[in-house]
This record gives C-alpha cells, sequence and structure tokens, in this order.
C-alpha cells in the first residue's frame, strides 16, 4: 500500500512536471506576443492620453471608433468565412448563438455590465477620480471576446489576430482614459497582462483536451462575437455582444458529452 502510494506520488509529480514544461515551450515559442503587445498599446495609449491633457475632441472619438468597427467587421467575418469548412457539425454554432444569447440574456449579463462601468463612471467631480476610472477601463479592457478568447487561440495556434485587434482598441480607449483620469490609468495595464496571461496558461496546459474541431467552431462564433461588437462600434446595431458570451461554453459542453458518450 506504502509503494503503491509512492508510486502514485510519483506518477503525479511527472505529470506536473509535464504540464510545466509544455507551459514553458509555449511561452518561448510563442511568448506571449500578442499579451504582450496589448499590454503596451494600453501603456502607449495612457501616455499619449496623458499628454493632451484637455482630451480629445468628438468628432475624432468618432472618426477612431468608426475605424476601429470596420476594422472588426472585417476580422470577424474572416474568423468566422475562414473556419466554416472546418467544422463538423455546421449547425452547432447556431445552436450556440441562440442557447448562450437566452442564457446571457437571462442573466442580463450585458445589463449588468454597463450598469457597473456607468456607476464607476458618473458624471460630475467624481468622474476625475482616479480610482473610478482605472475600474471602468480595466473592466472594459478585460471582459469581451477579444480579451478572452484572443489569449487561447494565440496560445494554442500561435495566432496573435484576435489580440492585435484588441490592442487597437485599447490603444484609442487608453488615450481617451488617460486624458480624462491622468498618467495614473497606466495602472490597469498589468491588470490586462495578468488577465490574459491566466487564459493564456490555463489554454496551455489543458492543449491536449481542446481539439482543432472544438477550436474551429471557437473561432466561428468568437467571430460573429466580433462582428456584432463591430456593429457595436459603428452603431449600427447594439448586439449586446456580451450577452453572447455563454455561446463560447456551449461547443466545449458538447464536445465533452460526445467524447464521454463516444457519440
Amino acid at each position: 500500500s506504502a509503494w503503491k502510494s509512492r508510486q502514485n506520488s510519483g506518477e503525479n509529480r511527472k505529470k506536473l512536471s509535464g504540464c510545466y514544461k509544455k507551459t514553458i515551450i509555449a511561452y518561448c515559442k510563442n511568448g506571449m506576443t500578442g499579451t504582450i503587445v496589448n499590454t503596451a498599446c494600453i501603456i502607449a495609449g495612457t501616455l499619449a492620453g496623458a499628454l493632451l491633457h484637455r482630451g480629445i475632441k468628438e468628432e475624432y472619438k468618432h472618426t477612431l471608433y468608426t475605424a476601429l468597427g470596420l476594422a472588426s467587421l472585417a476580422i470577424g467575418l474572416n474568423a468566422t468565412i475562414s473556419h466554416l469548412a472546418e467544422s463538423e457539425y455546421p449547425v452547432l454554432f447556431i445552436i450556440s448563438l441562440a442557447v448562450g444569447g437566452v442564457v446571457g440574456t437571462a442573466l442580463d449579463i450585458d445589463g449588468r455590465f454597463r450598469r457597473l462601468v456607468n456607476k464607476r463612471s458618473k458624471s460630475g467631480k467624481s468622474s476625475k477620480n482616479l480610482a473610478e476610472g482605472l475600474s471602468t477601463a480595466i473592466l472594459l479592457y478585460c471582459i469581451g471576446p477579444l480579451s478572452m478568447l484572443g489569449p487561447v487561440i494565440s496560445a494554442l495556434k500561435g495566432d496573435h489576430t484576435f489580440l492585435f485587434t484588441n490592442s487597437t482598441l485599447d490603444l484609442v480607449s487608453s488615450t481617451v482614459f488617460a486624458s480624462t483620469y491622468g498618467i495614473g490609468m497606466i495602472l490597469a495595464a498589468p491588470a490586462l497582462f495578468l488577465w490574459q496571461g491566466m487564459f493564456y496558461t490555463v489554454a496551455v496546459i489543458s492543449s491536449t483536451a481542446i481539439s482543432n474541431a472544438l477550436m474551429a467552431e471557437l473561432l466561428i462564433i468568437g467571430g460573429l462575437m466580433i462582428t456584432a461588437s463591430g456593429l457595436s462600434l459603428l452603431e449600427l446595431k447594439d448586439c449586446k455582444t456580451l450577452n453572447l458570451l455563454p455561446a463560447l461554453l456551449v461547443p466545449v459542453v458538447w464536445f465533452v458529452v460526445k467524447g464521454f458518450f463516444g457519440l
């Protein structure tokens, strides 16, 4: 019994050692390039915004977000269309969006997020409070398909497109935030790095459990969510993208059930 316990302990140590090695290799190979660029863009945007002091004129903000909205449409549609042929279940993304959207709406993810942001960015004197500005910025930088799915794709496929897109969005947003709240907004950069680093690390450790078929489904759904974000940036349609976040879990659940029952 004692010998078996020592043997099991040795096997567990080997497994942990294998996970650590896999993580280190992935960090060396891909270098978290997308996350590093995203963090650097927030720092650069904050420095630029702090120099502006008086803020950015509304017409310039509108032009910048229009450009980013068009870019999001192109990148999102490309991600979806280019992976549709790889899907083993052509209707799974439709079911995922429908089920995930219903669950997200029932939980009111988008509404709760907006209320939390609005609470942190009230008008008046309190709008100059750094703590409120930081909490608002961190929420906006970290919560969304680009910032959450991007590190996973970066870790598993070495594709940083989603994170580079997110970097551009955050560059503009951080400039706007810093022009209002000051240089202290630079503290949001390490928060984003740790957030995306967590997703990256989890993806690397569990990479053997994530098949190419599952990644294709996640990219199809993620692409559509980015397209929805582009529509919102262009003010064409408020798709309440955050309510669609649970849709990313539906393919995961399906593939787990499929594997368990051998379907």
